[in-house]
């Protein structure tokens, strides 16, 4: 079986709703990392306080076929391609990986034999 890694950079307040989504598509385990986008545009400024958006960085590894499945539901219903929306999603491919769960394992064959 082939892996990818699906990456989800989304607004921190769209960061539940995102895995619940992804999760319905049939993806597993997610590590979620914290950070602050920082964009072209001048930061905006509140009584002396820098505004900057806080964002999740959601990363996924999942078999290749149900990836671009995840990826479809999250651009969807996440509003991915919505400029106003600050969020993105890419993947990239895994050459070799170790540690993943054999029930993982057991439940991505499950969910690629349904979408054969």
């Amino acid at each position: 079986m082939k892996f990818t890694a699906l990456i989800v950079i989304i607004p921190d307040k769209d960061e539940e709703k995102a895995i619940e989504i992804a999760k319905k598509a049939g993806a597993g385990t997610v590590t979620i990392l914290h950070g602050q986008n920082i964009g072209l545009e001048e930061k905006k400024v509140f009584f002396g306080l820098t505004l900057e958006e806080n964002v999740s960085v959601l990363l996924f590894v999942l078999p290749r076929k149900l990836s671009m499945k995840v990826m479809k539901s999250l651009r969807i219903e996440c509003d991915i391609d919505n400029p106003k929306n600050s969020g993105v999603a890419f993947t990239m491919p895994l050459s070799h990986i170790a540690g993943l769960d054999t029930k993982e394992l057991h439940k991505f064959e499950d969910d690629i034999k349904t979408m054969l």
